[in-house]
C-alpha cells in the first residue's frame, strides 16, 4: 500500500475518518496531519488492533472510499 495516500488525502478524508473510527477524536484527526503511521497508532490504541491488523483496516477503509492507487 502507499502510505503517501493517507497524507494526499488527508483533507479528504478527515470526516470519514471520524465516520469510521468513532473513538477518534477532531484532536487527535487533526494532529495526525494525514500520517499514515500516527492513524495506525491511534487505531492500535484505542481499538487494540495489532500493526498488521491496523493495516489492514486502514486499507480496507481506502478501498472503499476508492482512494487506492490503480496498477
Amino acid at each position: 500500500m502507499n502510505k503517501d495516500i493517507v497524507k494526499g488525502h488527508w483533507k479528504e478524508i478527515k470526516g470519514k475518518l471520524k465516520q469510521q473510527w468513532g473513538k477518534l477524536t477532531d484532536d487527535e484527526i487533526d494532529t495526525m496531519q494525514g500520517t499514515f503511521e500516527e492513524l495506525e497508532g491511534k487505531l492500535q490504541r484505542h481499538y487494540g488492533y495489532q500493526k498488521e491488523q491496523a493495516e489492514r483496516e486502514i486499507e480496507k477503509f481506502l478501498e472503499r472510499n476508492h482512494l487506492t492507487e490503480k496498477t
